[in-house]
Order: C-alpha cells, then structure tokens, then sequence
C-alpha cells in the first residue's frame, strides 16, 4: 500500500491545473481567476489566447478601498471580496466585457470566493 502524503496547496494547485485543462479565456469571454491569500482576496481578467491579463483589482487597491466603505457589512473578509467583485465588474463593463468564464482557482465555491463571484453578478456580469 502506498501512502501518499499532500498538504493542502499542493492539492489546491492539482485541482486547479485539473479546472484548467477545461478552461481557457477569449477575447470576447475572458476568464475571471481567483485568488485567495490569508487576508486578502484578488480577482484578473485573462485572455488565454493572446496570453494577456485584461485587468487586475484585488483587495488592497483604491477603488475596493472606497467601495468597502459604501457596503453595508463589509468589514470581514467576504464583504471585502465582494467590493472586489463589484469593483472588477465595473472596471470590466468599462472595458467592454460583460460575459466571463469563472475559474475558482481549486478553492472551494464557498465563503470569500462565492462573495467575489456575487459581487461581480451584481456589477454585471454573466458567466
């Protein structure tokens, strides 16, 4: 019998690379991938044909700063990453996206990813 021992990031980034291989971002529909630290929460745009990165907003920047102050209940960290939805929607629409493919990033669909992911519905966005 083997034994194999994985710790939890290893584990992560296999689920990830097994999303990944399913999924990939165009022009007209790019891929929004999340990104989870401990205490913050970043969300990008890529486009994986062109190997480019659209936009970028995370939890630390200007904008989801202001909007944090705007939300009701926003002080913990899932209200954070839903102000970085919102905020990745409008910075998005600017841009003249609307439909984006989702791509948790092998987190779970649950807790600060699930706000981001319904903060940017709200913004706007379809996927």
């Amino acid at each position: 019998m083997k034994i194999i021992s994985r710790d939890r990031r290893t584990a992560r980034e296999k689920r990830h690379r097994r999303i990944r291989r399913k999924m990939s971002g165009e022009a007209s529909c790019p891929r929004l991938c999340v990104f989870r630290s401990d205490k913050h929460i970043y969300g990008q745009l890529v486009d994986d044909v062109t190997g480019t990165t659209l936009l970028t907003v995370g939890s630390l920047s200007v904008d989801v700063k202001s909007k944090i102050g705007s939300l009701e209940g926003a002080s913990g960290k899932s209200g954070r990453a839903k102000a970085v939805g919102l905020v990745l929607a409008e910075k998005a629409k600017e841009k003249g996206v609307t439909r984006v493919r989702f791509d948790r990033g092998g987190y779970l669909y649950h807790g600060r990813v699930k706000a981001l992911a319904d903060g940017a519905r709200e913004g706007g966005l379809e996927f």
